[in-house]
């Protein structure tokens, strides 16, 4: 995974992910960030400070890995995380697209160039490697993308990131959904994995037959064992 197309291909759509979202918040009114997104008790505010957030995190995390050291990706670990949230969320349009592209300067800088090895080296966020980190801020990228409501939706997740979401979600179905087909776009199915409302319906078939779509296991917290 550390020298390979896929990965290559997450970066770059993570980065072309956020880059849209950018431009799209800059468009946007003054007070844009009051207005509701698509997560329960979170504003578009609340969904921007995070996309920054994370991102900010997530490059630490490489950022340390360079040095040979661990470090947790925020500080005050998740109370510090929804802090720094709230405090940012009621930003003007403008200070959000400068945290957005403050946040994607320091990812640009802070990833290895394609094949080093420290896309292996360990990192605190999730127990994992460098290279789970930046399949990480691909999910974060293009799923809070379509949660801020900026006009960015489902059809901006091509077939990579519908298959890369279809396997680390597995998890969230009973045995991994073994005997279990999900039917519907691709797209519609990886929403409905993530938790999020699909265009178009989806359903569960098992040994020929339509059963109802079985409650969803939380999100995965660590990497996938499989």
């Amino acid at each position: 995974m550390t020298d390979s197309p896929a990965l290559t291909h997450a970066l770059d759509d993570a980065d072309a992910a956020l880059g849209t979202l950018t431009e799209a918040v800059r468009d946007l009114p003054a007070d844009a960030g009051a207005a509701p997104s698509a997560l329960p008790g979170w504003t578009r505010g609340h969904v921007l400070a995070h996309v920054a957030n994370v991102a900010a995190a997530l490059a630490r995390q490489a950022e340390y890995a360079a040095r040979g050291e661990r470090i947790e990706p925020y500080d005050g670990g998740r109370p510090g995380r929804d802090a720094a949230i709230e405090a940012a969320a009621t930003r003007a349009t403008g200070e959000h697209v400068a945290a957005l592209e403050t946040a994607r300067e320091r990812l640009a800088a802070a990833w290895p160039a394609p094949g080093d090895a420290l896309w292996s080296a360990p990192v605190a966020y999730r127990d994992g490697v460098l290279a789970d980190v930046a399949l990480a801020w691909w999910r974060e990228a293009r799923i809070h993308a379509v949660d801020a409501l900026v006009g960015l939706g489902l059809n901006t997740w091509d077939d990579a990131f519908c298959a890369h979401l279809r396997d680390f979600l597995a998890v969230r179905l009973p045995d991994y959904g073994a005997g279990l087909e999900l039917v519907g776009d691709r797209r519609d199915v990886a929403a409905w994995l993530a938790g999020r409302e699909p265009a178009g319906p989806v359903e569960a078939v098992r040994e020929g037959s339509a059963v109802p779509l079985p409650d969803l296991a939380p999100w995965p917290s660590a990497p996938s064992p499989r």
